[in-house]
């Protein structure tokens, strides 16, 4: 090889060398930004539920050694996002405020993922894990306005306006919850994700009615009116229940589906699982309060069925209709 070959593959492979280790640099600093975010948002989720965080509770949550988490409250000391209290760690403002961008960032990818990607809800967590360190305060403002600007994601949990307004935590878990009082679910807690995959599996929503009909250390049994759900209460205790709301209005209450064909009906409004995408398409079609519809027609196989509203035949899959609530209006002909 003459010299100015090897020149040059000296100079090239000096230049790779350069690259790698940019990229390696640049690496490095991205999951240590990545991180102390999470690292906020563990310690806001524990002061938000009325606990403090440690040492301990962040060497568990960000599966760390005890070092790498005393240099990591170290830093946040340094930039002023976290102050000490004996072993107890609290937020300062400027922390709480950063902490609350990362929380909405992830709340609003939560419903995305769930209502425009249909992602299986036990898996939309993660998504918005991975997600949440790269969308900007801005970016998540265009987001809340394309979703509606929804006010909690799947889970039940509060979404952080863009002025860090979160409402206090809502609801009691379903273990201490009294026997045969009518509830109505407000949250699912997501963590730990086997738990939570339990729950969907069994078909438990956010926004269901249910009641506790029996409770033993042993199990706990729940019921929605048609269904009856058998949960260990390890995992009933991710369950969070208020009481059902008085609604006097849906006595006598359809879901849509079940209308016979030819029988009319009003609209009382919409189930409020139904979010997002399919919320949006409904309204939009005039499935609005006071809006009288009518099951028009009826498929050989049943499904979807066409129903006349304001003028027009909209096809709706079973499913679909089942989020519409209604009042009978007559018989059907």
């Amino acid at each position: 090889m003459g010299p100015l070959l090897t020149t040059v593959a000296i100079g090239a492979t000096i230049f790779g060398l350069f690259l790698a280790l940019s990229w390696a640099s640049r690496r490095r600093a991205s999951q240590s930004r990545h991180r102390l975010e999470d690292a906020l948002k563990h310690l806001f989720d524990l002061e938000y539920r009325g606990r403090h965080g440690s040492l301990a509770s962040l060497t568990g949550a960000l599966r760390v050694r005890d070092r790498a988490a005393l240099d990591l409250v170290k830093r946040m000391q340094t930039q002023g996002l976290l102050v000490a209290r004996g072993a107890e760690f609290d937020l300062t403002p400027e922390g709480e405020r950063l902490a609350l961008q990362v929380i909405r960032a992830h709340r609003l990818l939560e419903r995305y993922f769930a209502d425009e990607a249909r992602l299986p809800l036990p898996q939309v967590h993660a998504a918005a894990e991975r997600g949440e360190h790269h969308l900007s305060p801005d970016a998540a403002d265009r987001l809340s306005a394309s979703l509606g600007h929804p006010s909690v994601d799947p889970h039940g949990d509060p979404i952080p306006t863009r002025e860090g307004f979160v409402p206090p935590a809502a609801g009691t878990p379903a273990t201490a919850w009294p026997i045969d009082r009518l509830a109505r679910i407000v949250h699912l807690e997501d963590e730990p994700p086997i738990s939570y995959a339990q729950l969907v599996a069994a078909g438990i929503e956010v926004g269901q009615m249910i009641r506790i009909i029996d409770s033993s250390p042993e199990r706990m049994v729940l019921t929605d009116g048609e269904n009856e759900f058998r949960l260990a209460p390890a995992v009933a205790a991710n369950i969070f229940l208020e009481n059902a709301p008085q609604a006097p209005a849906l006595a006598g209450a359809l879901r849509l589906a079940e209308l016979s064909t030819g029988q009319a009906a009003e609209i009382l409004g919409l189930d409020d699982r139904c979010q997002g995408y399919s919320r949006r398409r409904l309204m939009d079609l005039g499935f609005t309060e006071g809006a009288t519809i009518r099951a028009a027609l009826t498929t050989f196989a049943g499904d979807p069925r066409a129903y006349e509203i304001r003028g027009t035949l909209v096809a709706l899959r079973s499913e679909q209709a089942s989020q519409v609530l209604v009042q009978p209006l007559e018989k059907a002909s």
